[in-house]
């Protein structure tokens, strides 16, 4: 492949493995079974040159490989607010990776469908920091946090550098947080794990916690959450959760048999904390609230099932947009289930291929908006300029219904008396 003989695309992929595994003082490449790409989100005119040269040198995918968000909505293109020369080479980009034999799956949680999610043990090249986070720590596969074109390069080849956390002695863990001071009725509500999330990225930067202390029936949604806002905050590649994750049957395992480090505490105050700074907007009950987004990750089977069961015969306030951001196959399994239609007819927009902090698709950005996820929080105000106040997904739901902001008292209420509002 170096010498050219599968294509000048080909030989160009890789030399980029080639390099990589250079710099990371690899001694040979790995063989992989599947990839996930980033680089088919539209950033400038030099993704578009780059897919061309592969695309141009005869270059095909050499494992199975799903695609991540796009900057397009294809299902619902009327909610683009953005400019029309931007869609254009969006949807050129698209393309071209879908001409390499890409699976058109447009989301950033391949993992949530059976057919793409590798098994313990296997060895992938995943892009997209939710995705990375979410083998390497709840699937137990292997993939090193793989970037633009380094990923479809290994995707081409189906080689990846025998180095990071493709190797056991890497996937260890080097410290420990501990959560057991936190009380079981708070481990038991879903927002509590992107607040201990977004406390995790801070205080483990690039390292492996072991985390002791989480429920051991903690599901895969609440990881997911746990994992995205700790991979925004912080560039945690992978966590063990001991007892919950498959590579953390006991804390003696996640660390390798090493003595166990002075653990990290993790309290409610803690948490509370986290949540205070992923919010930027106004935090008065009745506030306006003009945006609600949720699905950052792409929302589950089961996120959507909590929503309606919260959304009840309910309608979305008129002045509010309550968006849902999902994957296409998701999307259908809800359609098959019949949710999708009285969602819609309530006031949910759903939204596919794409995510609301990384395409114009709010249409009030002027106005509070509010969501459940830290990730959403973490990025959006940058990158569309909305002012976010982050809640569960039931003061989200509450909030959208009410036309104001909601938020529940006495979720966070300490022994001593409920918490601020």
């Amino acid at each position: 492949m170096l010498a050219g003989a599968a294509g000048s695309g080909t030989a160009m992929a890789m030399r980029l493995v080639v390099g990589l595994g250079e710099a990371m003082g690899a001694e040979r490449l790995l063989p992989i079974t599947g990839a996930h790409i980033d680089s088919c989100l539209y950033h400038g005119r030099s993704g578009i040159d780059f897919v061309r040269r592969l695309v141009d040198g005869r270059s095909r995918v050499a494992v199975p490989t799903t695609l991540n968000v796009s900057s397009l909505d294809l299902l619902h293109p009327e909610l683009y607010r953005g400019d029309a020369e931007t869609a254009t080479a969006a949807r050129e980009l698209m393309d071209g990776y879908v001409t390499l034999g890409c699976e058109p799956t447009w989301t950033c949680a391949p993992y949530q469908h059976e057919e793409h999610r590798p098994a313990l043990g296997e060895h992938v090249a995943w892009a997209e920091s939710n995705a990375i986070v979410f083998a390497n720590s709840v699937l137990g596969a292997r993939t090193h946090r793989y970037g633009d074109f380094i990923d479809i390069a290994a995707a081409i080849t189906g080689r990846v550098p025998d180095a990071g956390l493709h190797r056991t002695e890497r996937r260890l863990a080097t410290l420990v947080v501990d959560v057991r001071s936190i009380p079981d009725r708070l481990l038991r509500e879903d927002v509590v794990y992107p607040c201990l999330g977004h406390v995790l990225g801070r205080v483990c930067g690039s390292e492996i916690p072991a985390i002791v202390g989480l429920p051991p029936t903690t599901g895969e949604d609440r990881l997911k959450a746990l994992g995205a806002a700790a991979a925004s905050s912080g560039a945690v590649a992978m966590f063990h959760a001991v007892g919950v994750t498959p590579e953390a049957h006991t804390l003696e395992k996640a660390l390798g048999g090493a003595p166990a480090p002075i653990a990290t505490m993790i309290t409610v105050a803690d948490l509370r904390a986290a949540r205070d700074a992923l919010t930027s907007a106004a935090i008065e009950r009745g506030e306006p609230v003009r945006t609600v987004s949720l699905g950052t990750p792409h929302y589950s089977v089961g996120e959507i099932a909590r929503v309606r069961e919260l959304l009840a015969d309910r309608r979305v306030h008129t002045d509010v947009d309550l968006y849902v951001n999902t994957s296409r196959a998701v999307l259908q399994e809800c359609m098959l289930r019949g949710w999708v239609d009285p969602l819609e007819r309530a006031g949910v927009q759903f939204v596919t291929d794409t995510c609301t902090y990384i395409t114009p698709i709010v249409r009030d950005t002027s106005g509070t908006a509010m969501t459940d996820s830290a990730k959403w929080a973490y990025y959006a105000p940058a990158n569309i300029g909305v002012q976010v106040v982050f809640g569960s997904v039931g003061e989200c739901v509450e909030s959208a219904v009410a036309g104001g902001l909601r938020r529940d008292v006495t979720l966070w209420a300490s022994e001593a008396g409920p918490d601020a509002p």
